[in-house]
C-alpha cells in the first residue's frame, strides 16, 4: 500500500469530473438495487407474505403502499451507498477516481473505515457538498470535515502505482 500523506488536495474542477464518471455507475447500481428489489418484492407479494392491498400485479402494490415505496427507495440508495463505502475503504478510489487520479483518505495517508464512508456518503449531497470546498482555505469540503478525510490529487505516475498494486 503507498502512502500519499503529502499529496495535494483534489481541485474542483477534478471533484466534479469524477462525479459524473461515478454518477453513471451510481445509475447502473441504482437501477440494478430497483430490479433486485422488484423482483423479491414481487416473490412475497405472489406468495402472499405482503398484503396485495387489493391489487392485480406487484407493481400496483408497490405504488400504492408508502411504506414499500420508502423501502425500495432506501433499498436502491443503500446500495449506491454500499458501492461508494466499499471502494472507498477497500482502495481509496471509485473507478470515476481511479480516471481522474484522486484518492480518498486519512490526512495520515491511510484509508478511511467504513464508518467514515457513511458519514461521507450521507453528508456529501450527491456529490454537492464538494462546492463547499470553495470557502475554505484548505480545499476540504465539509463532508471531508465531518467524514475526518481528504481527498487528494495522485500524480499520474501514483495512479499508475496504485493501479499495479
Amino acid at each position: 500500500m503507498h502512502s500519499h500523506a503529502n499529496a495535494p488536495r483534489a481541485s474542483l474542477k477534478r471533484r466534479l469530473a469524477t462525479l459524473l464518471y461515478d454518477a453513471l455507475v451510481a445509475l447502473a447500481i441504482y437501477m440494478t438495487a430497483g430490479a433486485l428489489f422488484f423482483l423479491l418484492f414481487g416473490a412475497l407479494v405472489a406468495n402472499g407474505l405482503v398484503d396485495n392491498l387489493g391489487q392485480k400485479h406487484a407493481i400496483d402494490v408497490l405504488q400504492h403502499s408508502p411504506l414499500w415505496t420508502l423501502v425500495n427507495e432506501l433499498f436502491k440508495l443503500g446500495g449506491v451507498m454500499l458501492f461508494f463505502c466499499y471502494f472507498w475503504q477497500k482502495s481509496g478510489q471509485t473507478i470515476g477516481m481511479r480516471a481522474w487520479r484522486l484518492k480518498l483518505q486519512n490526512t495520515d495517508g491511510s484509508l478511511i473505515n467504513w464508518r467514515q464512508g457513511v458519514i461521507r456518503a450521507l453528508t456529501s449531497l450527491f456529490g454537492l457538498m464538494s462546492l463547499t470546498m470553495l470557502l475554505r482555505a484548505d480545499r476540504r469540503a465539509l463532508h471531508d470535515c465531518w467524514s475526518d478525510s481528504e481527498m487528494v490529487e495522485l500524480t499520474l505516475e501514483q495512479n499508475r502505482a496504485r493501479m499495479g498494486s
